[in-house]
């Protein structure tokens, strides 16, 4: 994505000066590696972990079950999460018995790439749809008719939305395969770190990938007793949630989150999704002659990246709020972080910000009243005079 495309000002990255939160376990260092190749500083804070199936006692259990007692149908939902079935069964010494057990049931795939796993593992399907659509697979099934049918599906980390009820409903006992579950963090603290960035508007965006990763950060803020800060960051739309797929969004849709989230369920798209939603959100400003763009934690000043001390930022998003209006030293020293009741701390960081801007001129010092930002006049408009 060029910088035309992103709505950022040339030769500046689309997501220069912003910072972004990765929340995923899985593939974080991917999503993390497209966001910094647009320019973003990339806070990584896994909200969950994976557990690997091979260490998962109640995925073994499920396993020892179906040997037992096979099912009549299985549905297979991911490709990663199959492998990663028959692995695990290997690593137990149940591998082939698992095997032999699938080759003798009727065998659904999501899509092709469900489909190309199970030909790889020696397993032919009974059905998949041309698309990966668990939709498809569900349709086929009730039109096939299930009632008193025992049906294994493997999940992908939680049972998958409305599935395994509209089964239930149609008379199947359904049996349930935990393929990489997903449980909170060992380490909270970078959780934590998170929510506090969060709450502060110290991060421009959120990702999430999976919507357990969408309800846990949910579940630690409640814990903390920060929910309500976190929602209304969100909200307020000074923090936007992206999130990959529709189902990613539910949990935060569930708290009236407003959620953006790219056409193609896929972490490019994310990414590029991200990349074009906040620079669209910056307004630029015609201030002393120059072009002033203020994005999450830096300024773009004619085109040019400038990074800004945190202090600095603090001071500018406050003149920016109303541009062109004097803000005093008591409004300013208030949004200071860490100032106390010294307002010679706002003169400090003023002459910082300058300096960070290179162009001092910016910002207006108005004698015993403040500072503002010296916008520029609206141009005016000059009407010819009719001939008689």
């Amino acid at each position: 994505m060029d910088a035309e495309e992103s709505g950022a000002p040339e030769g500046v990255p689309p997501l220069a000066g912003f910072t972004v939160a990765v929340t995923a376990a899985r593939r974080a260092d991917e999503l993390a590696a497209l966001l910094v190749e647009r320019g973003a500083v990339v806070l990584k804070a896994p909200s969950l972990r994976i557990m690997r199936p091979a260490e998962d006692p109640e995925l073994r259990e499920a396993t020892r079950k179906l040997l037992g007692d096979p099912p009549d149908v299985a549905v297979a939902t991911t490709a990663i999460g199959f492998r990663g079935w028959i692995e695990a069964a290997d690593t137990w010494g149940l591998g082939e018995a698992l095997l032999r057990g699938l080759g003798g049931v009727r065998l659904l795939a999501r899509g092709p790439q469900v489909r190309g796993a199970l030909r790889a593992a020696g397993l032919a399907e009974a059905w998949s749809p041309e698309a990966e659509s668990l939709a498809e697979v569900l349709e086929r099934l009730l039109a096939e008719g299930v009632d008193g049918r025992r049906v294994a599906v493997q999940w992908h980390g939680e049972p998958l939305p409305g599935f395994g009820e509209a089964l239930r409903a149609a008379g199947a006992r359904v049996v349930g395969v935990p393929v990489y579950r997903w449980m909170p963090p060992e380490d909270l603290a970078p959780v934590d770190r998170l929510l506090d960035a969060v709450c502060a508007r110290g991060v421009d965006a959120v990702s999430f990938t999976s919507a357990p990763a969408a309800a846990s950060l949910l579940h630690r803020a409640e814990r903390r007793g920060r929910l309500r800060e976190l929602l209304a960051a969100f909200r307020g739309g000074e923090v936007l949630a992206a999130c990959v797929g529709p189902v990613t969004a539910s949990p935060l849709q569930a708290h009236d989150v407003p959620t953006r989230q790219p056409e193609r369920s896929r972490l490019g798209p994310l990414a590029q999704l991200i990349a074009a939603e906040l620079p669209g959100r910056v307004r630029a400003l015609p201030v002393a002659g120059h072009r002033l763009e203020i994005r999450g934690q830096a300024a773009v000043v004619d085109g040019g990246l400038r990074a800004v001390p945190p202090a600095g930022m603090a001071l500018l998003r406050t003149l920016a709020r109303r541009p062109g209006w004097v803000v005093s030293r008591g409004d300013l020293l208030r949004v200071l972080p860490g100032a106390g009741r010294d307002e010679h701390a706002v003169e400090t960081a003023m002459a910082r910000l300058r300096a960070a801007l290179g162009a001092p001129k910016l910002i207006q010092t108005v004698v015993k009243r403040g500072y503002r930002l010296a916008l520029d006049p609206p141009p005016t408009t000059k009407y010819a005079t009719p001939a008689n």
